[in-house]
């Protein structure tokens, strides 16, 4: 199922993604920090990663997934599949 999620910047927003149209697998969530922005917002590991800031992630490569995500200062929005 799809959810969204909106963290409240700044970074760190406490995941981090594996994946990418480099790789041949979809984006998606392989670490959470305990506490961390994505943690609190239940995010989960293994999660897809669907949208970043609306902009969809099919296609993407995985250093152009981590560029979208720095260049998001005050919220990170994203759609994920559980």
């Amino acid at each position: 199922s799809n959810y969204s999620v909106s963290l409240v910047g700044p970074a760190p927003w406490g995941f981090r993604l594996q994946g990418g149209k480099d790789f041949n697998v979809p984006l998606s969530i392989s670490r959470l920090n305990d506490g961390g922005k994505a943690a609190q917002a239940h995010v989960g590991i293994g999660d897809v990663v669907l949208t970043i800031d609306g902009i969809s992630t099919d296609g993407m490569t995985h250093l152009e997934a981590q560029n979208k995500i720095k260049a998001c200062t005050g919220n990170l929005n994203m759609t994920l599949q559980r």
